[in-house]
Order: C-alpha cells, then sequence, then structure tokens
C-alpha cells in the first residue's frame, strides 16, 4: 500500500500566551537556549504542514483560520487530563466546577466529538468517591465513549485496582489498549506505575513487546495516535517530566508517516515535532504547574482567581482523512 500524500496539522492556541519548545534542542529534548516565548496568538492560529517528513509553521491570518475551519472532519475527539477530584487547596478549591466548565466547552462545540480521551489524574487519591464524582460529571457529555488511561494519582492507593476495575475492561497488564477509528490507529500506554515520587514514567518489558506485536501488522501508512499520562518526550528530567524507556516505544512506530503522541501530567502546553512525531502536552482542569525550573519543584500554582481560568483546557483533534489533516485545537476555560 502506498504512503498517504503529506499530512497537514493545524494547531491554533487560544489562551493569550502559549510557550514552545524550539526545534533546536539537545539530547534531553530540551531547547539550549531556554523555553522561548511565543507570540499571542488569539483568533490567529498556527498550521503546521509536513512535506517529505520535515514539519514546517506558519501563523494563520484571519481568512486563512476560517478557510482552515471550514473543512468538513471525518471525525473529532477531545483531549482531557488531569482533572484531579478530590483535590482542594488554594490552587483551585473547586476542582468540580473547573471540570464542569470543561464540559460545557466539549459540549458547546459546533459538532459533538466522536469520543473523548482522558490522559489520566482523573482522581487525586484514588479514592472511590472521587471517581464517582467524576464518572456522574462526565454523563453529562455529548461525546462518544470515553477512553482513559491512568494517573500516578489514580494508582497511589490500591497500585490501580480500583482504576482498572472501572475503566480497564478489555485492556492488558496495567491497562494499556489500542483501538481503531476510521482508519487511525489509537494506543492508550501506562507510564505511572511504580514510579518513584517525581521519578521518571516507566512503560516497562511486557507492555513494550504488546506495542511491538500491536503495531506489527499496521501498514506504515496508517496515521498513529499514542496517549499517556507523563510525556513520551524529556520536556524537564530534573521533574520526572519524561519517560525513561520512551525510545524503545517510539522506536516501534519509527515506520509510520504520521504519529501524533498527546500526554498529561505538566499541567500546561508544549509541542515538539520530531520528523513525523508531533508531541502534545495538555493543559489540566484542575490547576496549573510551574514552567520547567521556575520553582524548586513541581506542584499545584496559585494564580489570581481571574487568571486561573485561562490557564485551564482542553485540546480538541479533528482527523480529515480526504485532505490529510490533523488538527489540533487547545482551548481554555476563560
Amino acid at each position: 500500500m502506498k504512503n498517504k500524500p503529506n499530512k497537514v496539522a493545524e494547531v491554533r492556541h487560544l489562551p493569550a500566551k502559549a510557550e514552545h519548545i524550539n526545534h533546536n534542542v539537545g539530547h534531553d529534548g530540551v531547547d539550549r537556549r531556554g523555553f522561548l516565548k511565543c507570540m499571542a496568538w488569539a483568533g490567529t492560529g498556527m498550521l503546521w504542514t509536513v512535506s517529505g517528513g520535515v514539519l514546517g509553521s506558519n501563523i494563520l491570518s484571519p481568512v486563512r483560520a476560517a478557510a482552515a475551519e471550514s473543512l468538513v472532519a471525518d471525525f473529532s475527539f477531545v483531549q482531557i487530563s488531569d482533572s484531579h477530584i478530590g483535590f482542594n487547596k488554594p490552587a483551585n478549591t473547586d476542582v468540580v466546577g473547573t471540570l464542569k466548565q470543561a464540559i460545557a466547552k466539549i459540549n458547546a462545540l459546533p459538532t459533538a466529538p466522536d469520543f473523548i480521551l482522558h490522559t489520566g489524574d482523573l482522581s487525586h487519591l484514588s479514592e472511590p468517591a472521587e471517581f464517582d464524582t467524576l464518572d456522574q460529571l462526565l454523563k453529562s457529555t455529548k461525546a462518544g465513549p470515553i477512553f482513559y488511561v491512568p494517573g500516578e494519582h489514580d494508582v497511589i492507593s490500591d497500585n490501580g485496582k480500583e482504576f482498572r476495575g472501572r475503566y480497564g475492561k478489555g485492556t492488558k497488564g496495567s491497562g494499556w489498549f489500542s483501538f481503531d477509528q476510521r482508519g487511525v490507529h489509537f494506543i492508550g500506554l501506562v507510564n505511572v506505575m511504580n514510579i518513584a515520587e517525581g521519578g521518571l514514567g516507566i512503560l516497562g518489558d511486557d507492555q513494550l513487546a504488546w506495542l511491538k506485536d500491536d503495531v506489527s501488522g499496521l501498514s506504515s501508512s496508517t496515521p498513529i495516535v499514542v496517549f499517556a499520562h507523563v510525556p513520551l518526550w524529556s520536556i524537564y528530567p530534573q521533574w520526572g517530566w519524561g519517560t525513561q524507556d520512551a525510545e524503545r516505544a517510539l522506536g516501534y512506530l519509527k515506520r509510520f508517516g504520521s504519529i501524533t503522541v498527546l500526554n498529561g501530567h505538566i499541567h500546561q502546553t508544549f509541542k515538539k515535532v520530531e520528523g513525523t512525531v508531533t508531541f502534545h502536552t495538555a493543559t489540566s482542569t484542575a490547576f496549573p504547574q510551574p514552567k520547567p525550573g521556575a520553582a524548586p519543584k513541581p506542584g499545584p500554582m496559585k494564580v489570581a482567581p481571574e487568571i486561573l481560568p485561562t490557564v485551564l483546557g482542553i485540546t480538541e483533534v479533528s482527523y480529515i482523512e480526504s485532505a490529510h489533516t490533523l488538527a489540533v485545537v487547545d482551548a481554555n476555560l476563560g
């Protein structure tokens, strides 16, 4: 089967400010000149194009943004992450309320998404009552099924038993799985088991063997979407913001022409492109965390009440098969 033509991804940032990783990176994946502030993109957008495996970007004008949005997607889905139901500290004393705002954003989309991916930390202490609250809230979403991978907070008290009992039916091992949607192959990975506080994520030999087998029969032209909690690239290893055996996992995927990796955990949006792989981390629906190295350690960061909705949000992804387009849109709650 022939590879598909060039793929195009549109990334539109709605918050007033955004951060990105410069593509000139060292072996640890972090720009040696630091994290660079992007311009305020509100109301414009960023058009990402891939040609021959090389990705370029252009700021969208309002006219070009409108033209991009006029395309009818074959399907779309929403990523939410880090709801931390049960958290009640100054960084956000009403995580239920901010999750409701995120759900309202989803329900207000012009076209209901086909499904939702939740990339972990559904709960704060993996208590049954916290999962109960989350389940009740998400019942009000106007979307298809919801697929989950755990965060470290979802396995903290019982090694993930409660999480797997609720959300892991039909999964393998500690909760990994895959499914197909209109020609796109989705892979849910678990990299939060048996990691020390502040330590790097771990996939492990069993899951990696499964992953290798899972993709072995796929055509290299199949678009791949991988989602997990901890980022699969080294954003800031000093804080555990990376996965120690991610390189092995990505090695099994390198023959594919379009790979999108979605993660949570760091509660802020960062993006990086390496060849045919686009990495994207999502904001939280609960509270922000400091930028890498901007504080002694990671953790809930208090901001002014009027600022909080602008640093929380959701991510919408649309796939347009006929146009070979993957569009990733970050929307804040403000």
